[in-house]
């Protein structure tokens, strides 16, 4: 019989593990399953009951959001060998333009930096201009360490991946002082008060209390979007999407392609540039 057990799911969890898939990676997975088994009542599991289970799916959540259900489930039925319940994702046109409710203009950006220095909160100015002028994932802040801003580059692991992130000259000026003003010895330079490098949780925590001062939706207000305007700043300067896949750690550049998507308010003053009307 193919039922789903807690047992079934902590074997899975360990494959995830040896297969040094990430943190938030492994979390995601075990979630998507557990609330499969919760909803499956005690069941065996049938691909007639995992349709039904995708079908319910699309009528709650995004399009993205069921597919990320499906390839946690897909990956579950893998490593039970139960291929032949397997399902497919749902078929989604790519993204043409991103959402201007829901970019972070260059605009704002400044606005929040300005919050954060009028609050003097120094660790959260130096936080943002770090993610915004590197385009590191906010997983990755653990690796500004003391000797990454001397050398005046961070060697990142993330994913099984290791890539070098070069510190602009300019920041790592900065970071010195605040390392000095900190009298922080060695490690990382973003620590809470316990002397632990800041993780996701604490970090949006911080930025999403700066929204009221800087006057900024807190729906644009989350470490990635900084990321993503360091993305869309240098393809725009440079125009080499391949090169910004590699500076990103990204696998495929259609990956990347996604960080660059403009609003459709660009497209337009674009378009119309173009001198093609005539009354």
């Amino acid at each position: 019989m193919r039922k789903i057990t807690n047992e079934l799911i902590e074997s899975f969890k360990e494959y995830l593990i040896e297969e040094e898939k990430s943190e938030n990676t492994i979390e995601k997975y075990i979630r998507d399953i557990t609330f499969f088994m919760a909803w499956l009542c005690g069941q065996e599991v049938t691909k007639i009951l995992v349709l039904e289970y995708k079908k319910e799916l699309c009528e709650k959540y995004a399009p993205a959001s069921v597919n990320a259900a499906i390839s946690s489930l897909n990956s579950f039925f893998a490593f039970m060998e139960w291929h032949d319940i397997r399902i497919k994702a749902l078929k989604i046109q790519r993204q043409i333009f991103s959402s201007k409710e829901k970019e972070l203009t260059k605009a704002e950006y400044e606005r929040l930096l300005n919050a954060a220095k009028s609050k003097k909160n120094e660790r959260l100015y130096y936080l943002m201009q770090t993610i915004c002028s590197t385009g590191i994932r906010v997983s990755e802040v653990r690796y500004i360490t003391i000797s990454a801003v001397h050398s005046g580059q961070a060697i990142i692991n993330c994913k099984g991946k290791m890539r070098i992130v070069i510190l602009p000259k300019e920041l790592c000026k900065m970071l010195k002082g605040y390392i000095r003003e900190n009298n922080i010895k060695s490690g990382s330079v973003f620590v809470s008060r316990t002397g632990k490098p800041l993780d996701r949780s604490h970090i949006w925590k911080m930025l999403k209390a700066l929204c009221e001062t800087a006057g900024v939706s807190k729906d644009k207000v989350f470490p990635h979007n900084f990321r993503h305007l360091f993305a869309r700043t240098y393809y725009s300067l440079q125009k080499d999407i391949v090169r910004l896949a590699d500076i990103l750690g990204h696998s495929s550049v259609n990956t990347t392609r996604i960080y660059t998507i403009e609003t459709g308010e660009i497209h337009r003053r674009q378009i119309q540039k173009l001198g093609l009307l005539r009354c």
